[in-house]
């Protein structure tokens, strides 16, 4: 990829008490990106997301930084969405225009923003409706909302497909390829290797915390690959 990265991380180590969640990654983010993380429970991918998101700090070592620069020079936008969003007990539309008024939008422009944010994702019609009665896939479907309402520049999933049936879990993955060819730049883990070839452009396979291998999805697949992740991707964990 040409032009700076949106977000970088050189040698990040990310311990968790005496615990290494991630050792050693360096990696970079660049804008238009759609990354998928795989790898078997607890190799990291979790932290990683939550790493490159912001939420987490590497620990503090000589050489250990993260950085992130959108085209203003600032912190690029960024909304994250995880495997069971948390929705507040308010309606549709009122979690969705929380979230823009997090982001200081002013009250007449966040109702038509979320209206249309619900719009995009199937759910105008379940605005006024209480949030937590929706369906899982339909509850999905709101949290997507609400992150597209606030117009971010990288989008994190986790896991975003795990709990839903596979009509529900089309749906989600129609909308993620919607955003990122609106030009949004995606960072999601995935159990489900399909779902990568489908969505992905770039693979990372994690094992117990480090980065083993970093390829376009193409590769990934096709070509041969350290023993481990050929492991898992026959289906057999190392």
């Amino acid at each position: 990829m040409t032009g700076a990265p949106l977000i970088e991380l050189e040698h990040a180590t990310v311990r968790f008490g005496t615990r290494v969640a991630l050792y050693d990654v360096t990696l970079a983010v660049h804008a238009g990106e759609r990354i998928a993380l795989v790898g078997a429970n607890g190799s990291g991918k979790t932290t990683l997301l939550r790493l490159l998101h912001g939420q987490l700090q590497p620990h503090l070592a000589s050489g250990v930084r993260r950085t992130a620069r959108g085209a203003d020079g600032c912190e690029p936008r960024q909304a994250m969405l995880f495997q069971r969003p948390f929705l507040l007990r308010l309606s549709v539309r009122r979690n969705v225009e929380l979230a823009l008024w997090l982001a200081g939008v002013r009250g007449t422009e966040r109702r038509e923003r979320a209206l249309a944010a619900l719009a995009h994702v199937g759910l105008r019609a379940e605005a006024d409706r209480p949030a937590r009665v929706l369906s899982g896939g339909q509850q999905q479907r709101v949290a997507l909302a609400r992150a597209w309402a606030v117009r971010p520049q990288v989008l994190f999933l986790d896991e975003p497909t795990a709990s839903l049936d596979p009509h529900a879990r089309r749906d989600i993955e129609a909308l993620v390829a919607e955003f990122a060819a609106e030009g949004m730049t995606v960072v999601m883990s995935s159990h489900h290797l399909g779902q990568v070839r489908r969505l992905a452009s770039r693979v990372i396979y994690l094992e117990q915390g480090r980065l083993v291998v970093d390829r376009p999805t193409a590769g990934f697949f096709d070509d041969p690959l350290p023993d481990e992740a050929a492991l898992f991707l026959q289906g057999e964990l190392p």
